[in-house]
């Protein structure tokens, strides 16, 4: 959530930071999608209906959410799953550089011991 700055005035949160607190939000309601008063309730009420249903439409936009329509009123779910949409970003950062392989190597000698050991299961077609 926002801060208060030295001066007591509150802080204003960044678009990518307020959409990872929706999409957050959508992820936790596994069973259901929510309407944008719902995720202002989940997200506790400080922001505004108009800001929510705004970062909500920008998530559909994007093709991040999904929207289901019900009469006028309108609910959203996550197109994708926390792990897919993180593994979708890992693959256009390869893309995007001019070495991938490299880049890659760095980021699997930055892996923990933990993350190395799933990553050699996977390599070997092991399930988790």
């Amino acid at each position: 959530m926002a801060g208060t700055s030295p001066r007591g005035r509150a802080e204003r949160r960044n678009a990518g930071e307020l959409e990872s607190e929706v999409l957050a939000t959508l992820w936790a309601a596994t069973d259901r999608a929510l309407t944008p008063a719902e995720v202002q309730t989940e997200l506790g009420g400080e922001l505004a209906y108009n800001t929510v249903h705004t970062i909500l439409k920008r998530l559909y936009d994007k093709g991040l959410v999904l929207r289901d329509a019900d009469g006028r009123r309108g609910a959203y779910r996550p197109a994708k799953d926390a792990a897919e949409l993180t593994a979708q970003a890992m693959h256009e950062a390869l893309d995007r550089g001019p070495d991938p392989i490299t880049a890659l190597q760095r980021f699997v000698t930055g892996l923990s011991a933990e993350e190395e050991r799933a990553l050699r299961e996977v390599l070997r077609g092991e399930d988790r």
